[in-house]
């Protein structure tokens, strides 16, 4: 069911069309004149307006003008009955989505209201999808090693200036890189990537620069490379320390020259990108081990930015955590599950050598293992193994002062992770772990465990 707005000053055409749409079982609402079609509009966003040319006081010309500053995603069709080429053209310049002249065929407009619901669905799905990928490629926090990443971000994206983004692997140096299209005036057009590391050297060219068909063996067709794919926008060379020696040349000479040539093509194609590279690679060792070109790097790197490691703003990772559980409960369809702030203070205690995509997937674990109606910290202590400060055990054990409150601590969370994983079938789990049951009981009752949930 759509909403539908029908603005005439004749009573009749109002009240036919009335019938027809709520026959089509449509919400339909209808307004006298332009000001009045403006102030319902307002209130209530219909999806499909139908709207007269000629109306008393204000026109459907301008009705519609004012109708598209307000809204300008308005779908608007306009309908007349001394309809001129110049008036549809003129209507068509203001923005209306189609033109029908009275009198109205009843198959026309069905079929026009119609193409213009598919097109306002598409474009509610675009807008869908477009937030969705702005949400999965959000810079999360407030750090002050972030901030600076990200005033460096907003000064260097306006410009045409290259950027060779480092850091270590999972900070997110994609997510930079999006971020610097995304403010560039080459905002609308494409954002190509390319992974260097993930192409076999014999194919990275034919990826960079396109082919030719009958070039190479598996050549079937003429191919676009990244640079053409990119052409007014962004290419996002990630991995550039994995290329090879050859392929640097290449790329050196369409960064000097503007000008790329297809594998086993003759002709030089223009090519207009901008070109930003990650590493997480010390290029400078690899320039003295001769293993990437001195002179691409002072190209490449006209503008450093160093993405910091999770471990060097760990004041975000509660932020993250909050954003990553967000995320999983809209893919998921589900509600999201709270983290206590003993879980969020184990997490902020760990090394996370993968960093903000290791977060991300232990989060996702937690969210899935955790029985409980909540995350907690005994849920990071037995679900997030090896992660933490100190051969992988927990703060907890390691905060303990004697041997004694080591074996105490360490007897009851493997205690606790036994019963969960017999969903606390205490006679199952004194079984398994060798223990009387009567044992057991009393260590449930000594270490106070108590089912979650």
């Amino acid at each position: 069911m759509a909403r539908i707005l029908v603005v005439d000053d004749e009573e009749g055409i109002r009240r036919v069309l009335h019938q027809l749409f709520e026959y089509e079982d449509h919400e339909v609402r209808s307004a006298g004149g332009g000001a009045e079609a403006i102030s319902i509009y307002a209130e209530f966003q219909p999806d499909v307006t139908f709207l007269d040319v000629k109306m008393a006081r204000m026109d459907g010309l301008e009705a519609l003008t004012k109708i598209r500053e307000h809204d300008p995603a308005a779908v608007i069709i306009m309908i007349s009955g001394h309809g001129t080429i110049d008036t549809a053209v003129e209507a068509t310049r203001r923005g209306a989505y189609d033109f029908l002249e009275k009198p109205l065929d009843t198959d026309r407009l069905l079929l026009v209201l119609r193409n213009a619901l598919q097109q306002q669905g598409l474009v509610q799905e675009n807008q869908r999808l477009r937030g969705e990928i702005e949400s999965r490629h959000q810079i999360v926090g407030r750090s002050f090693a972030l901030r600076q990443v990200l005033d460096r971000v907003e000064k260097v994206a306006p410009t045409d200036a290259r950027v060779l983004i480092t850091g270590e692997n999972g900070t997110g140096k994609e997510l930079v890189a999006r971020a610097i299209h995304r403010l560039s005036p080459r905002a609308d057009k494409a954002f190509i990537e390319l992974n260097c590391a993930a192409i076999p050297s014999e194919l990275i060219e034919s990826e960079l620069f396109g082919h030719m068909k009958g070039s190479f063996t598996g050549a079937h067709e003429d191919r676009a490379g990244k640079f053409e794919l990119a052409d007014g926008g962004t290419l996002f060379l990630d991995e550039i320390g994995d290329m090879s020696l050859a392929a640097q040349a290449k790329v050196l000479r369409a960064l000097q020259e503007g000008i790329v040539t297809r594998v086993g093509g003759a002709k030089p194609i223009q090519v207009d990108v901008r070109v930003l590279a990650a590493t997480n690679k010390d290029v400078e060792d690899e320039i003295a081990a001769g293993r990437f070109r001195e002179d691409l790097y002072y190209r490449l790197n006209v503008i450093p930015l160093i993405v910091p490691s999770l471990r060097e703003r760990r004041e975000d990772i509660s932020m993250l955590v909050r954003h990553f559980v967000e995320a999983n409960a809209r893919q998921s369809n589900m509600r999201p599950k709270q983290f206590t702030d003993e879980a969020l203070d184990r997490l902020q205690r760990m090394d996370w050598p993968g960093n903000v995509r290791e977060l991300r997937n232990t989060v996702e674990r937690l969210l899935i293992l955790a029985s409980g109606a909540s995350v907690t910290g005994e849920d990071v202590d037995l679900l997030v193994g090896g992660k933490m400060k100190g051969g992988g055990l927990s703060g907890d054990l390691l905060g303990c002062a004697t041997f004694a409150e080591f074996k105490e601590a360490a007897e009851r969370a493997f205690i606790l992770q036994k019963l969960r994983e017999n969903d606390w079938n205490v006679s199952e789990t004194a079984r398994i772990i060798d223990m009387p049951r009567s044992n057991l009981y009393k260590k449930i009752e000594r270490y106070d465990l108590v089912r979650e949930g």
